[in-house]
């Protein structure tokens, strides 16, 4: 994969969230506050840190993986993985309608290429992130298995279950990221349930705990994921804690839970658009 600038990142980045907004804006429903906060960390990823082949093969051997616990960002999800070659552009027009491949929550039985998992079932990530990564171990692949789980989804009982399992196992090729927007789908964490320390909790579970504190600067997030991975393979699980903020990106939309899953109207749409400089050509 050919490195590209942080400009060029940046630039795709907004590209991103004009394919985010207008993906939701056409059908009146989705969610574009978290992937509006996310889309550094997955242009990052994806254009700079992953070791992927667009010519998807459900097995992904000697590659690195990628698995989206929060799938009701699918917005995000499904823009970066066609902006970097796994489906047509012109897929995203069919973002949420019927029969298409690109439903609300990404699912497995429309054969999309890039999904691993049916997720939006919070809590279930990251135990499955972490099979894939003992079965690399067990094929003797040395590639990394990423997840990304919400804040608010720290509140499931299975995201502790698997957290211990990780540790004990020495599951060490695992790269957790938490989106630490402090916001869900009723109001702030804070307010709903209270994370407390998140990186005492992991730590205290057996993990290795990072911050990348500023989550929506992508030098921040590119430096964030490259220390992980410097972390990884020395007998812990790697947390990422991310911290963006949801809506990030357009001025009306940020950091307010408000936008977690509300459609913008045709007068927010412009308006946003109008602050997000078209870069590589609307689908």
């Amino acid at each position: 994969m050919q490195k590209k600038s942080i400009e060029e990142l940046e630039s795709i980045c907004s590209q991103v969230r004009r394919d985010c907004l207008r993906m939701v804006h056409a059908v009146q429903s989705g969610h574009p506050g978290a992937s509006l906060g996310c889309t550094e960390f997955f242009v990052g990823l994806y254009f700079d840190q992953m070791d992927h082949d667009p010519q998807f093969n459900m097995n992904a051997l000697n590659e690195d993986v990628f698995f989206l616990s929060n799938g009701h960002i699918s917005p995000v999800f499904y823009s970066v993985l066609s902006r970097s070659g796994y489906f047509p552009i012109d897929e995203m027009k069919t973002f949420r309608k019927i029969n298409s491949r690109l439903q609300g929550h990404p699912a497995t039985h429309e054969h999309l290429p890039g999904i691993r998992i049916a997720s939006g079932s919070l809590g279930q990530g990251l135990s499955v992130a972490i099979g894939a990564a003992q079965a690399k171990k067990l094929n003797k692949d040395d590639k990394t298995v990423y997840i990304l789980m919400g804040d608010g989804e720290q509140e499931e009982g299975q995201i502790w279950e698997a957290a211990m399992y990780a540790a004990h196992w020495k599951v060490d090729n695992l790269i957790a990221t938490i989106d630490l927007n402090r916001q869900q789908i009723d109001g702030p964490t804070k307010e709903i349930m209270d994370l407390i320390d998140l990186r005492a909790k992991y730590e205290s579970f057996g993990w290795t705990v990072i911050d990348t504190h500023e989550g929506n600067d992508m030098k921040s997030v590119l430096e964030g994921l490259e220390k992980a991975k410097e972390l990884s393979r020395k007998g812990k699980p790697v947390l990422n804690l991310l911290h963006t903020e949801m809506g990030y990106g357009v001025d009306f939309m940020v950091g307010t839970h408000k936008w977690h899953g509300i459609a913008p109207s045709d007068e927010q749409l412009a308006d946003a658009l109008g602050q997000l400089p078209e870069t590589l050509g609307d689908y």
